[in-house]
């Protein structure tokens, strides 16, 4: 009874308590409406950050909101339209009128790249600059990746997923203009990034190259991108010879933000239904410190996906004579694969490799901070961790390679599996503030990366049957840190305004190779001869640096040293080699009239192991009336040769014109290297040239730029050489092979200032939005036209007389002239009502050329358009889920012919890509802002 009459009375304390609250708390409204200048805006949402609550604007653009007193921050969005926050005070009892204006996130943005004065609209800039909304984008693109989201929103940028690249497979080359990756320069808040300590040696696009790892960056973690396309050496220093990408992080406060997004392969080639799942989450929140705008914006992302495979069958020897002694007493290497996998109830596709993206999985985490101090100066600080872990697969070895195989471990061959294990580690801090009538700004932002390998399921064949099957095999290290010091002031009695910029840069690099264990790289098969017995015969001593081979299979070819696909590195391989430099730079910027820009830039750099050099910038921007403008730029330029390029050395796998072989990479001072007169490396220099027009009617707005780059003594990674041991061999060649024999390798490679190149292109931007109806819609339109020929004659040293065609092969060419779209164009559409919103894309990406050194093989793939499709809903004013398709239609490149196929390996082509080739990609997303 009790018990009974208790639970009474909790209930009606419990109602009371509700009731009482309702009538103390709930009597504060805010109210408004949500529009786009002079159009209301339903379906728009309006929410307390920090908090889970909100609502949709009804079919007027109205919105209401019940809350108790206190302090709030109230934002309004809508998809198209760049957020707009406020923070209000409510009373007890309040009515309060709060209207949001939304301004376009279009061609009208602000930008600071290209600039150290004030931001200017990119219609009002004198040179190219692309505003890329990160957290616009992410609701409706399938892509996850920074590297994949750029290719298919910025034409002028390319970037694919590589295929049997080792290190390359798990970190997307880029470029910009269709030049190299190593002559973009990638900004973080404006702060010079870190570059990869890989340097790309595979046949993939960017070989000889080291860029920057995009993907390290959670997109959870930007704000918005800026892309610069146009020279900016003379601004930032190395590299910025095609451009420079800024990375702006966020910056938010008082909301969190989170998206889970999974999807995979549902492609007419994929393996079963679906294959290459992934799964991404990524986290967001920002955190107000004191009360004069300071903040800490924290972000994380974690991701994995599977592999996939294209593959189909294998069309090589997979089976030899040597494989089955009991029927062949007396082999000689006839291929007998077909008997044989009938005898063993077997298919060629059981002998596939893996062809397709690899696997991976890891997670990050960035920072984004600023602290306010005194007298109008703020603490800045930022940077993040970055961890992945990778498998890539490498040719499998078929049971018929007796040389690379020990039938006792694998009776039926093998594929070698490379790990990837990527540590990526940046921060970076500084205070700014007013000295004297001056801006000042000093810094420091340092950034390193580390990359170890190791291959299992593989083995050293010169072990024997002692081999084990997997190898620690060494790896890269890079570390950088840049010291700034920067200063601007803006006169504006100096005509129509003068911004007056000048500062200094000290940067510190260090790259290193760490060794792998002996069983990697070692090959047992070899002794050295010290004498011979009283019975004549020679008495060896087994020695891994011996010049004899006493290990050999039954073909009479001795065994393979080192581990099988990715051999470690080697002592001699190993370096810990540093450089500094030193720049001063100044900048004006000079407003004639209210109509007419003039900016002019200067900069000095000193490296420590090649010397100086002084590069210009001047470039313009004239306003004709209030529709038009014209702009245009001339600058010089440089990229300093990377410490990466100067001192890499190891022996690894290629697969050349349809064969698998040892190649072994060797520095400029190396013995090899003078053989050939392979000179030291040397600064790329560049020249740049720019014209360009925009205008603005209104909702609709145009940019066209037109552009030519020549650039200068452009580093190479030349072909493969190889020496020959034969009686009538010359002296040269005898000396090359037996140092490659020392090395394990068939040929040698080099890097080389070997050519120049001219660059050609035209970039054009559209964008359009109106109200239609209920909703918003948005167009935009982009493409890029650009073609890059080498020019002049090879740069080659005397002792290379007859071998040019091995110096910088076809294929080098290719990746030079053809091996990435030369026209690519983008037209996405987008509408928005109330909760309902449709993106749809069609991305075209034009030819390409196969990468080959085999007139027969010659093969231009066509160029084919991409469809995306996403459909948006959202389910409260905080949760967004999205239903889309990147590649709609399941389209693939243009099959390969002849040896591009590689013994079926690649149905379609890895040296030419354009969009990859996995298919159609479907995928979920659900998105929280609370």
């Amino acid at each position: 009874m009790k018990i009974t009459l208790l639970l009474k009375n909790l209930k009606a304390t419990i109602f009371l308590f509700f009731l009482t609250a309702n009538i103390t708390f709930a009597q504060s409204v805010i109210q408004g409406s949500v529009k786009d200048g002079q159009d209301l805006l339903p379906g728009a949402s309006v929410y307390i950050q920090g908090q889970g609550s909100g609502v949709i604007t009804d079919a007027q653009g109205f919105y209401k909101l019940s809350l108790s007193a206190g302090t709030y921050t109230i934002t309004a969005s809508f998809t198209g339209f760049a957020p707009n926050q406020k923070v209000v005070t409510l009373t007890s009892g309040q009515t309060l009128e709060l209207d949001f204006d939304l301004q376009i996130t279009s061609l009208n943005e602000l930008v600071v790249l290209g600039s150290r004065g004030e931001p200017r609209s990119q219609l009002d800039t004198p040179v190219p600059v692309d505003v890329i909304d990160v957290q616009r984008i992410v609701k409706d693109v399938g892509q996850v990746s920074l590297n994949q989201i750029l290719n298919y929103v910025a034409p002028s940028f390319n970037s694919n997923t590589q295929v049997l690249g080792d290190g390359t497979d798990h970190i997307d080359p880029a470029s910009l203009r269709g030049l190299g990756p190593d002559q973009v320069l990638v900004l973080i808040n404006g702060k010079r990034r870190h570059t990869t300590s890989l340097v790309n040696i595979n046949g993939t696009f960017g070989k000889g190259s080291v860029g920057t790892d995009l993907n390290a960056i959670p997109t959870s973690a930007i704000k918005k991108i800026e892309i610069l396309r146009d020279g900016a050496a003379a601004q930032y220093g190395s590299d910025a010879i095609a451009g420079v990408i800024n990375i702006i992080l966020e910056d938010n406060v008082n909301e969190l933000r989170a998206n889970i997004t999974t999807g995979g392969y549902v492609s007419k080639n994929s393996e079963g239904t679906i294959d290459g799942e992934n799964v991404q989450a990524n986290l967001n929140y920002g955190l107000a410190l004191g009360a004069k705008g300071g903040f800490l914006n924290l972000a994380g992302s974690f991701d994995f996906r599977n592999p996939t495979n294209r593959m189909k069958e294998f069309t090589g020897v997979i089976f030899s004579d040597y494989n089955n002694p009991s029927l062949y007493p007396n082999p000689t290497g006839v291929d007998i694969t077909n008997a044989e996998l009938q005898r063993r109830g077997m298919t060629r596709s059981d002998f596939n490799s893996r062809i397709g993206q690899a696997s991976g999985r890891g997670g990050s985490f960035m920072f984004n901070s600023i602290i306010p101090l005194s007298e109008g100066a703020e603490f800045y600080a930022f940077g993040g961790l970055n961890y992945r872990s990778g498998e890539s697969a490498a040719f499998r070895r078929q049971p018929a390679q007796i040389t690379q195989n020990i039938q006792e471990i694998y009776p039926l061959g093998y594929l070698p599996l490379i790990g990837t294990d990527n540590y990526d580690q940046s921060f970076a801090t500084g205070i700014r503030g007013k000295v004297g009538k001056w801006n000042a700004d000093f810094s420091n932002t340092f950034g390193r990366n580390q990359i170890d390998f190791t291959t299992t399921n593989s083995l050293n064949a010169s072990l024997l049957k002692a081999s084990p099957t997997s190898f620690t095999d060494g790896g890269y290290r890079f570390a950088q840190n840049t010291t700034n010091i920067d200063l601007n002031r803006k006169f504006e009695n100096v005509l129509s305004g003068l911004n007056v910029a000048f500062g200094g840069e000290h940067r510190f690099e260090n790259y290193k190779i760490v060794e792998g264990e002996e069983n990697s790289y070692a090959d047992y098969g070899r002794a050295i001869k010290v004498g011979t017995d009283g019975a004549g015969k020679d008495i060896l001593i087994p020695d891994i640096t011996g010049n004899l081979q006493v290990r050999r299979a039954q073909n009479g070819s001795p065994y393979g040293g080192g581990a099988q696909a990715f051999p470690g590195f080697r002592p001699e391989n190993a370096v810990n080699v540093s450089r500094t430099s030193v720049a001063a730079y100044t900048d004006l910027e000079l407003n004639f009239t209210e109509k007419w820009l003039v900016d002019g830039a200067l900069r000095f750099e000193n490296y420590s192991d090649f010397g100086s050099t002084l590069n210009w910038k001047v470039s313009t921007r004239y306003k004709l009336g209030e529709t038009w403008a014209i702009r245009g730029a001339a600058s010089t330029g440089f990229r300093a040769p990377s410490l990466h390029q100067r001192y890499f050395s190891a022996t690894s796998s290629l697969f050349v014109d349809g064969q698998i072989i040892q190649s072994g990479t060797f520095t400029n001072d190396s013995r090899p290297a003078q053989l050939l007169g392979i000179p030291a490396l040397k600064q790329e220099t560049s020249k740049n040239y720019s014209l360009g027009v925009t205008g603005s009617f209104g909702n609709f707005k145009l940019t066209v730029d037109g552009y030519y780059v020549r650039i200068n003594n452009r580093v190479i990674y030349t072909g493969n050489f190889t020496g020959s041991n034969s009686a009538t061999a010359s002296a040269q060649d005898k000396e090359i092979y037996q140092l490659l024999d020392q090395a394990n390798a068939q040929t040698a490679r080099f890097f080389a200032n070997a050519i120049d190149t001219e660059t050609k292109g035209i970039d054009a931007v559209i964008t359009y939005s109106e109200r239609v109806g209920k909703g918003r819609f948005r167009a935009d339109l982009s493409g890029t036209f650009v073609k890059t020929n080498v020019v002049g004659p090879i740069k080659a040293s005397p002792l290379l007389i007859g071998k040019e065609n091995i110096y910088f092969d076809k294929a080098s060419r290719t990746y030079f002239e053809s091996a990435v779209p030369r026209i690519k164009s983008n037209l996405t559409l987008s509408y928005n009502i109330n909760k309902f919103g449709v993106f749809f894309r069609n991305v075209y990406f034009g030819p390409v050329d196969a990468a080959t050194n085999v007139d027969a093989d010659a093969q231009t793939f066509g160029g084919k358009v991409i469809t995306d499709l996403a459909i948006s809903y959202d389910i409260a004013s905080s949760v967004r889920f999205t239903l889309g398709a990147n590649n709609l239609l399941d389209i693939y490149p243009d099959k390969t012919i002849g040896g591009n196929t590689g013994a079926g390996y690649f149905p379609y082509s890895r040296t030419g890509q354009q969009f990859g080739f996995n298919g159609r990609f479907l995928f979920a997303r659900v998105s929280f802002t609370l």
